[in-house]
């Protein structure tokens, strides 16, 4: 009998069909590299690949990065300068930077924007000039490079940046010390003016991953009911959320979101959209949403779980232990992938243990198999 590869579980699990197998995975920007890493892969673990399916081009924008040692030595700013006026911002970048996975450090940290772009009301026409003089291209080379490297071991994800508002929410306004609230509630006008051009400037983006070689498409978003509230979620990421997944499925194309935060009260929302995958839910003790209450709200999507952080702290038997009642809960397996971790590194005796157990999750999952993992674990 044939065994159905990574790249064929995930994919069939998306259309609907068969699959022998709980499919699980690390993504490339956390995976150690090395012994254990090559034993788990061995053992069934693929590897999932986020890749821009676009290049971005900006016209009459001048773009300048300033390294000032004296302000600190991983202290950089970075100058926009337009016809109408300049905005900056500062970020730390830990050592490592640029020289690891995805941007990040050594330490698994990314730059952190020290000051934002929008700082003043009279940034928002600065920051919209940008936006409207921005261009979006298909460059295609990243996935298809990916794609040929991890043939059926993984599966390369067209990667665009933080939807519309989450990009004002997260990367330009920010949220610390409640800014983009009170932007929104004193500068309405301003911040729905530019969420409006960054609605009109991500449409040609959107048709540019949908006609990608990747199968899905991911917004990076990072989403969080204490974030982004009901009314928030329901105004500004609904429709943003299906005019995306509208263009991706007329070419075929899954469309995923990265909500990694506290769900419960936005689960019913969540349900109305057209997206495809759920990505990154983190059940409890991290989210407030458990997977089993989330895969009967969701019926028509499937969830990509990522595995708790906090479990991991607490070592390798905490693991076992939490596997196996997560194992449980999810009778009969249906529409869940397992993520090793989307934020964190983990250790080579984490991801052996959690390896161990997943390997031999075979669909549909019952008690008996379960108690069966077990014991060979003891």
């Amino acid at each position: 009998m044939t065994v159905q590869t990574f790249r064929e579980k995930i994919l069939a699990m998306l259309h609907g069909d068969v699959v022998e197998s709980l499919p699980f995975f690390h993504w490339w920007r956390h995976s150690q590299i090395g012994w254990a890493e090559r034993e788990c892969r061995n053992r069934g673990m693929g590897i999932c690949w986020l890749r821009p399916p676009h290049t971005t081009i900006l016209h009459n924008v001048k773009r300048q990065i300033i390294h000032d040692p004296s302000k600190g030595s991983g202290l950089y700013r970075v100058v926009y300068s337009t016809p109408i006026g300049s905005v900056y911002q500062d970020e730390k970048r830990e050592p490592g930077v640029g020289q690891w996975h995805g941007l990040r450090s050594w330490r698994d940290v990314t730059p952190w924007h020290i000051t934002r772009l929008v700082k003043r009301v009279e940034d928002y026409a600065v920051v919209k000039y940008i936006v409207d003089h921005t261009e979006y291209q298909p460059y295609y080379f990243p996935i298809e490079q990916a794609k040929e490297w991890l043939g059926e071991d993984g599966l390369v994800v067209a990667s665009l940046p933080h939807s519309p508002m989450q990009m004002l929410m997260i990367d330009w306004v920010g949220s610390e010390g409640g800014r983009f609230y009170i932007h929104h509630a004193r500068y309405r006008e301003k911040v729905d003016d530019l969420y409006e051009s960054l609605v009109t400037s991500y449409s040609s983006m959107y048709e540019i991953a949908a006609h990608s070689p990747a199968d899905v498409v991911m917004f990076g978003d990072n989403i969080d009911g204490v974030l982004v509230n009901p009314r928030l979620f329901k105004q500004y990421f609904m429709p943003t959320y299906d005019e995306c997944a509208d263009i991706l499925h007329e070419q075929g194309k899954f469309m995923a979101v990265h909500m990694d935060g506290r769900l419960n009260i936005l689960k019913d929302l969540i349900a109305q959209t057209s997206i495809d995958i759920i990505e990154a839910v983190h059940p409890p003790p991290m989210g407030d949403l458990a997977i089993h209450n989330a895969l009967s709200r969701w019926k028509n999507k499937v969830i990509w779980m990522g595995y708790p952080g906090s479990v991991y702290t607490l070592g390798p038997q905490a693991v076992k232990e939490h596997s196996l009642q997560l194992l449980r809960s999810i009778i009969p397996g249906d529409r869940l992938s397992i993520e090793m971790s989307t934020e964190n590194l983990v250790s080579n005796e984490n991801l052996l243990m959690l390896t161990s157990i997943l390997e031999n999750a075979e669909l549909p999952l019952t008690q008996r198999q379960i108690d069966r993992i077990k014991k060979r674990l003891a």
